[in-house]
């Protein structure tokens, strides 16, 4: 496996982890101490603020799982990669791509695109 896929499996399953306990020892495994999180929606900082965040999105879309589309790729501490987001039934609803810094061999800082979200109305 890459060091992209292998950091992007590690993002996806911090995402997917349901139990906050088990969520927080996944990023401080995995981020830095003062990793920071931005999409078009929401911003964090910090394994506590990200923590939030994830735990918030569970709550709205209790049965939705995030998964990796496609291969992820990178250079230099930089990483991209795509993802859906959904329900069993529609699992590709949300699209999304992000793009990752890596200091060392922990997230520093990610930055997301949403590609594809459901109309409203």
């Amino acid at each position: 496996m890459t060091e992209a896929a292998h950091v992007a499996d590690r993002y996806i399953a911090v995402w997917n982890e349901t139990d906050s306990a088990r969520r927080m020892a996944l990023l401080a495994e995995g981020w830095s101490d003062d990793a920071t999180y931005v999409d078009p929606q929401v911003a964090g900082k910090g394994h506590n603020e990200i923590a939030a965040l994830i735990g918030a999105v569970h709550e709205r879309f209790p049965t939705f799982r995030f998964a990796l589309d496609g291969r992820p790729d990178g250079y230099a501490g930089n990483i991209r990669f795509s993802w859906v987001f959904g329900p069993e039934a529609e699992p590709d609803m949300i699209k999304g791509t992000d793009f990752a810094v890596i200091e060392g061999d922990r997230l520093k800082s990610i930055t997301g695109f949403l590609d594809k979200i459901p109309s409203v109305g």
